[in-house]
């Protein structure tokens, strides 16, 4: 059997705690761990760990449960009782984009000046929460504090509280909230059992784009398993800094661009709600009012409301499930 080299992070890093996974510096190398270690989900919804900023990556990926591509399974020499199609787990639009711009400044972890940075999967409370102190090129502090979650609750419905606060001087911020639907060429070694399939050809096809207000709305069907997603995002602003924002949709990217005169010490808070629904029998249009539904939901509920949700389920978990 083969054995690879065992990792030893430094518990300075990553240190040892009774109710968090956390990460106290920025490590590219343990990049791809870290988007498996910190993913989160409910069984139905599944995100992988990687930051709002949408890089760096090693994987993005957001995972619906049951919502797949098939493909035909071609040998060499069929037989009686082969196999004659498989199925793989489609890679879902991506939702939880969040990238930040100080002084037009964009903020990238690979080259940014961090005074502080802690990043942690809270398991008792059941969200991802991160903590960025960043000085910009000309010295301008940002502390940068998100928290996202995918409710236990509501199995439909993701969200990220995004807060950005400029400590010591005026600058215009630009946050640009995005959604993108990516198509991957096949690129991997197909006889390697341990990869997912890849497809050659375009997997979910566009059929609805949509903006209404700070909602965008992202429609699509894959081919051959005649399934439908539809991805919605909705948003709200609390600030007292002059502020503005404009929307856009086409057929694999959807925006809102909120334009701030940020003030020192006085924050931006942004709080991003995300749906995700999948059918093999409703139509695009039905598929496009209930993620609605849901969006209606949890802005009228807040976040705030989510959070409590999300405490309450893992206290009634935790109570029957601590060792």
């Amino acid at each position: 059997m083969i054995h690879h080299e065992r990792v030893k992070p430094d518990h300075n890093v990553y240190p040892p705690d009774e109710w968090n996974m956390i990460e106290k510096k920025f490590n590219p190398r343990y990049l791809a761990q870290m988007e498996t270690i910190l993913a989160i989900g409910n069984g139905y919804l599944g995100m992988r760990g990687s930051f709002e900023e949408g890089g760096p990556v090693a994987e993005e990926g957001t995972f619906v449960n049951g919502f797949y591509e098939s493909w035909p399974i071609v040998y060499g020499e069929e037989a009686y009782g082969f196999a004659k199609t498989g199925q793989t787990i489609v890679n879902a639009t991506e939702a939880k984009i969040i990238k930040l711009y100080v002084d037009d400044e964009p903020f990238r972890l690979p080259n940014a000046n961090l005074l502080n940075y802690d990043r942690r999967l809270n398991m008792k409370a059941g969200t991802l929460d991160r903590e960025i102190l960043w000085e910009t090129p000309s010295g301008k502090r940002v502390l940068i504090k998100s928290r996202r979650l995918v409710s236990f609750r509501h199995r439909h419905l993701a969200a990220i509280s995004y807060e950005v606060t400029i400590q010591n001087a005026e600058a215009p911020v630009v946050i640009s909230s995005e959604m993108i639907t990516t198509h991957k060429t096949n690129k991997g070694d197909e006889s390697d059992p341990r990869q997912a399939k890849m497809f050659k050809d375009r997997v979910l096809h566009p059929q609805i784009h949509s903006v209404q207000d700070r909602r965008v709305m992202l429609c699509h069907a894959t081919k051959n398993s005649k399934m439908t997603l539809a991805c919605g995002m909705d948003h709200d602003i609390e600030t007292e800094c002059p502020h503005s924002y404009k929307s856009k949709s086409s057929e694999d990217f959807g925006q809102v661009l909120f334009t701030i005169q940020a003030q020192p010490g006085c924050p931006i808070h942004l709080t991003k709600y995300l749906t995700y629904h999948t059918s093999d029998t409703a139509s695009n249009q039905q598929m496009c009012m209930r993620a609605d539904q849901t969006l209606d939901r949890a802005v009228g509920q807040g976040f705030h409301a989510l959070l409590t949700g999300q405490q309450q389920y893992m206290d009634d978990f935790w109570r029957r499930s601590d060792v």
